[in-house]
């Protein structure tokens, strides 16, 4: 490859620096805190006034941007987002019965379960709480229709009162006959994702502060896997250190089970099971964490199983692998576009192109975010363009394995969008893993 930028290994040395010293606090507090982190002091630094007040208008400046009287959302991510609340967040994911209304001017209307309005009434931006209405059938049963006709109802009654005049509504999650009632009423529906994830897009001083805390948790994680990982361990039982650690420290939940060992490295996205792991063997993992106030740590690292060295082979993917991710931090700054980072990028080699990652870089956030960058030969299938900012945060994906081959490698870092370039966020080694 022909470049114009530094020699790659100054590059590296720099970028591993760099994420040596993301969180330097947390460092300090390993030893000596029973859980690993003085978690109830770094909850408390966190000013969730100003964290709820921030992305609120975040949300209203989009609704504004889309000419619409409010946003009505169920996906329980874009309503804590918007509200600051959490209330049965994964089982509400499919049993939508909780919702919010955000007029574009006026209240913020919460709609909970009866039985649970206690859960968020000391909240920081809702100006309303009132009973919801869930029509799915689990509790409505045969009164579908009926609870369906109330719950539009009410949704129409806001839209007229607070929308001044304008019956477009962002919607998120809507079974189409319940779009089909408001629609009668005359209320027209916008995608609410859109105007959401855009707001999502640029970080405050305090969901930086956020995402620090749940990157501190994982990188605890992370160490625990490394000191855990022995021969005759499973899969499972290692993933379940990831789990523990969230939680202890008031993590939330794991996205995704993506965890695995020897020939299962390859290709990628197979799920942990109860494989028992041999020495030598590849063991590559996806935190995908929701951690502390419900924001991502979403890196991901190989290891090697103690008792036989790595191969020749095993250093060359790991090695390519790195090279991949590292090469496309240093890219990344505010201004540049996403089809010219697509166009700049560590060109994977040929061989190993028909088993790479999904896409190159990822926003993050509550969850994963906009943007999703496509690799150069993607783009006119599923590519779309837009431009790297200042505080936003994203992860940088690689995977390396060859189709029929054994093993393969994947590596991911999570970055903060700095002036003058993407500073990783997790201290979790890359080079370690290797050095066994």
């Amino acid at each position: 490859m022909t470049r114009k930028d530094p020699p790659f290994d100054s590059r590296k040395s720099r970028i591993l620096q760099m994420g040596r010293e993301a969180s330097p606090s947390s460092t300090r507090e390993w030893p000596g805190a029973p859980l690993g982190l003085d978690i109830k002091a770094r909850i408390a630094e966190i000013d969730t006034q100003a964290l709820d007040h921030y992305r609120l208008a975040r949300l209203r400046a989009e609704l504004v941007k889309a000419d619409v009287a409010g946003a009505l959302l169920a996906d329980p991510m874009n309503i804590r987002y918007a509200t600051g609340t959490r209330n049965m967040a994964v089982w509400t994911m499919h049993a939508p019965g909780r919702y919010v209304f955000v007029a574009t001017e006026g209240p913020v209307v919460l709609f909970e379960f009866g039985a649970t309005k206690h859960v968020t009434a000391r909240a920081n931006v809702v100006d309303e709480t009132r009973n919801s209405i869930p029509w799915f059938y689990f509790l409505a049963g045969s009164r579908i229709d009926e609870k369906a006709e109330l719950w539009a109802k009410e949704v129409v009654d806001l839209v007229i009162r607070h929308g001044g005049g304008n019956r477009r509504l962002a919607v998120d999650r809507c079974e189409p006959w319940g779009a089909a009632l408001l629609t009668r009423e005359g209320v027209e529906l916008i995608d609410a994702q859109v105007p959401i994830e855009k707001a999502r897009t640029v970080k405050s001083a305090q969901e930086i502060a956020c995402l620090r805390l749940a990157m501190d948790v994982c990188d605890i994680a992370i160490e625990r896997i490394r000191a855990s990982l022995v021969p005759g361990i499973t899969e499972n039982q290692l993933w379940a250190l990831l789990h523990d650690t969230n939680i202890a420290h008031d993590g939330e939940w794991i996205e995704c089970r993506l965890l695995a060992s020897g020939e299962r490295t390859n290709p990628w996205f197979q799920e942990c099971g109860n494989r028992v792991i041999e020495p030598g063997d590849l063991v590559g993992f996806d935190t995908d964490m929701v951690g502390p106030f419900g924001y991502l740590a979403d890196v991901s690292r190989t290891l090697v199983c103690p008792g036989r060295k790595p191969t020749p082979e095993q250093r060359k993917l790991y090695e390519l692998a790195q090279e991949q991710v590292l090469f496309n931090i240093e890219l990344i700054r505010p201004g540049l576009s996403f089809r010219e980072f697509g166009e700049r990028c560590w060109p994977v080699p040929e061989e190993f192109v028909p088993n790479r990652y999904m896409m190159m870089v990822h926003g993050v956030g509550l969850v994963d975010e906009w943007p999703s960058i496509a690799y150069a030969q993607d783009f006119a299938a599923w590519g779309y363009d837009g431009v790297f900012e200042e505080n936003m945060v994203v992860s940088v994906e690689s995977y390396i394995g060859e189709v029929g081959h054994k093993e393969g490698v994947k590596l991911e870092q999570q970055v903060l969008i700095t002036k003058s370039g993407a500073v990783p966020m997790s201290k979790a080694p890359f080079l370690d893993a290797m050095e066994v």
